[in-house]
């Protein structure tokens, strides 16, 4: 890298570096500028005569008291965000001397500036803001009458829906400001309860699957005292379950990191005939029949794949325990099809019952990468579990 490319860099890192501290300064220190370029502008000779103005007096030179009221029609909107209300008091008398004097500075815009900031910022006696204003507008109509304005009743009453309009556009962005940040606290609660929803999912996926297979096993070891080989091997299992469960919830809980970037973990090659594997050590008699080859990017759907068996051979183990189960996984060209049965009830007695939230959740993923789901009961007995997922999807 050569020396004009790094002190390029230099360069914009300090720029950086300025509007970052820019943004984070006080917003009256951010709104000064405005208002002191403001009075620059009306004590320019150029502007002289250009500024808002009612009544029509003739026009006064600049004299010693211009400057005083320059500064009290301007400087004040440094305060338009920080305190509104006292910003539109002071410019407001600001403007009545101006108009009275007869300077006509380019400082009469600060009027509706003011207004408008007022409509949008001031949060209280909103009402009494607006009543005051009016009845101060009258002595100022008539005290410029009386020094000879020619602007008449109509043209007074144009100047002064002229500011109501400046307020209602205030009130306008007020209102915009509002619902904006409405719409963006629905959206962060919406989020929060699908990032909660989420979470609750995994959990039940990992958590409920392998605590049922450890509490089947846990069950057939009190019967096996009598035989020290299976009994050896059935704790093993137990064991293996927990660490597996473990693994498990440390990835989940690595998903739940802020710094984390990866949303979910596809099943590695093979992860489901361990999956399988892990059920018929609990007791469960699993024929297992794979057909094809998972395409190179199926991503989510190779993982809602993994989640569907998972969930159904756990309610193989709480609800037919013993019975036949049957798993069919074709890897088709646009479609993984799923299809999980057993023959028939079982034994309930080793395993917890179900909340019913392990299949809903299957359904809501399959319908999330828009494939098709069922689960049903079958005439003969058992219970079939069925789903078709479009392959290629990503998350």
């Amino acid at each position: 890298m050569d020396l004009r490319r790094v002190q390029d860099l230099w360069r914009r890192s300090d720029v950086t570096r300025v509007q970052d501290l820019w943004r984070r300064s006080d917003v009256t220190l951010r709104d000064s500028p405005f208002a002191l370029l403001l009075v620059v502008a009306s004590l320019l000779p150029a502007l002289y005569g250009h500024g808002t103005q009612v009544g029509d007096l003739p026009m006064r030179p600049f004299d010693a008291l211009t400057l005083v009221v320059a500064a009290l029609e301007c400087l004040p909107l440094a305060l338009r965000r920080r305190w509104p209300a006292v910003c539109l008091a002071l410019v407001s008398l600001g403007f009545a001397l101006d108009q009275l004097r007869g300077y006509h500075m380019f400082a009469g815009i600060a009027l509706p500036v003011a207004l408008i900031s007022a409509g949008a910022h001031l949060e209280r006696h909103r009402r009494t803001a607006v009543a005051a204003l009016s009845v101060a507008y009258v002595p100022l109509a008539v005290a410029l009458d009386q020094l000879g304005s020619a602007e008449g009743p109509e043209g007074f009453v144009v100047f002064y829906l002229t500011l109501v309009l400046a307020w209602g556009i205030g009130g306008w962005l007020r209102s915009t400001r509002a619902a904006e940040a409405e719409r963006r606290r629905h959206v962060a609660e919406a989020t929060r309860a699908a990032e909660r929803t989420r979470i609750a999912r995994e959990l039940h996926d990992v958590v409920t699957h392998h605590v049922t297979a450890m509490v089947v096993q846990a069950e057939a070891a009190r019967y096996l005292t009598a035989a020290p080989d299976r009994l050896d091997t059935t704790l093993s299992a137990v064991t293996s379950t927990g660490r597996r469960a473990i693994t498990d919830l440390r990835h989940l809980l690595d998903l739940l990191n802020p710094d984390h970037d990866t949303d979910v973990r596809p099943p590695a090659p093979g992860e489901l005939h361990t999956l399988v594997e892990q059920t018929r050590q609990a007791g469960q008699p699993v024929e297992f029949t794979e057909e094809g080859n998972p395409a190179e990017s199926t991503g989510s759907a190779e993982f809602v794949t993994y989640r569907v068996v998972q969930e159904s051979l756990t309610n193989a183990l709480k609800y037919a325990h013993g019975s036949r189960t049957v798993v069919r996984v074709r890897y088709g060209e646009k479609e993984i099809t799923v299809q999980v049965g057993t023959d028939g009830s079982g034994s309930r007695t080793a395993s917890p019952g179900g909340s019913g939230r392990g299949l809903a959740g299957l359904r809501e993923r399959v319908d999330a990468l828009g494939g098709e789901f069922s689960a049903d009961r079958r005439a003969g007995g058992g219970f079939l579990v069925q789903a078709s997922i479009p392959a290629g999807s990503t998350s």
